[in-house]
């Protein structure tokens, strides 16, 4: 592991933690209004400045981080565990049902992904509770994000499903929910693993571009997508460089993500 590696994982290690005990290292709730410093600079009191309701940046990206750091892990794990089950199915019984799993993996990668959440998203009514919000965005993204791993995850069981082990297996008289659920999935874990790692930066960029349009996770509680929203005004941003901090911490972090992914590939 080189030098830019062991520190892009020291990176993520660092925002994993404080995002995970973000209520001992906030200086303060992320919904608290302190209505006279509203819009304060940066400072020994406000790290980051406080917003136009007086509540600390510092903290809402804390607690933003927690939010879209350990919930795109679920909804990676929303998606590649339907990828297995549809790409584990189709590659292990063939025929009709391959052809069926790849015709709505090729339907879910045809559509405009981002278009077809803000489609759902948009349906769902506007003053959702927060944490509801925060539910839904999630599990959407983890319900249609599995078309990709599924395609990647049939062609390893297919050729599984030809090994010596699977034949005689089916010789033994194992049946075929059987032979999948405990001959070859538990030989599909590198690849979803794979797929697993592949996912969190993708579901934390569209949780961010639903957020910016206001479709995503709902005030008070904070995410970087909504946190972004801040960069909507440039003069404003101009003014006041410290709004970037949201943005930048999402570009360490998915550049992280992918420096280690990349290190990966390359291993294997």
């Amino acid at each position: 592991m080189t030098l830019f590696e062991k520190a892009s994982a020291g990176v993520l290690c660092a925002v994993f933690g404080a995002s995970l005990f973000c209520g001992w290292i906030a200086p303060y709730p992320y919904d608290l209004q302190i209505r006279d410093m509203t819009n304060a600079a940066p400072s020994a009191r406000f790290w980051l400045g406080a917003d136009e309701l007086g509540r600390d940046r510092f903290s809402r990206l804390l607690y933003g981080s927690r939010i879209s750091l350990l919930l795109a892990p679920a909804a990676a794990l929303i998606a590649v565990g339907a990828a297995a089950l549809i790409g584990g199915v189709g590659g292990l019984l063939g025929g009709v049902w391959d052809r069926l799993a790849m015709a709505a993996a090729d339907l879910f990668l045809s559509l405009p992904w981002l278009f077809l959440l803000l489609m759902v998203r948009a349906a769902l009514p506007l003053n959702t509770p927060p944490v509801a919000s925060v539910l839904v965005t999630f599990a959407l993204l983890g319900s249609l994000g599995w078309a990709g791993a599924a395609r990647v995850i049939r062609v390893r069981a297919r050729t599984l499903a030809t090994a010596d082990f699977a034949i005689q297996a089916r010789a033994c008289g194992t049946s075929r929910w059987r032979l999948l659920m405990v001959h070859v999935l538990p030989n599909l874990k590198a690849v979803m693993a794979a797929q697993f790692w592949i996912s969190i930066p993708l579901f934390v960029l569209a949780e961010a571009n639903l957020g910016l349009l206001g479709l995503g996770v709902s005030e008070p509680l904070p995410s970087w997508g909504n946190l972004l929203r801040d960069l909507e005004n440039f003069h404003r941003v101009r003014d006041q460089p410290w709004l970037l901090a949201p943005a930048a911490l999402l570009i360490l972090v998915v550049g992280c993500f992918q420096l280690l992914y990349d290190r990966g590939e390359v291993s294997s």
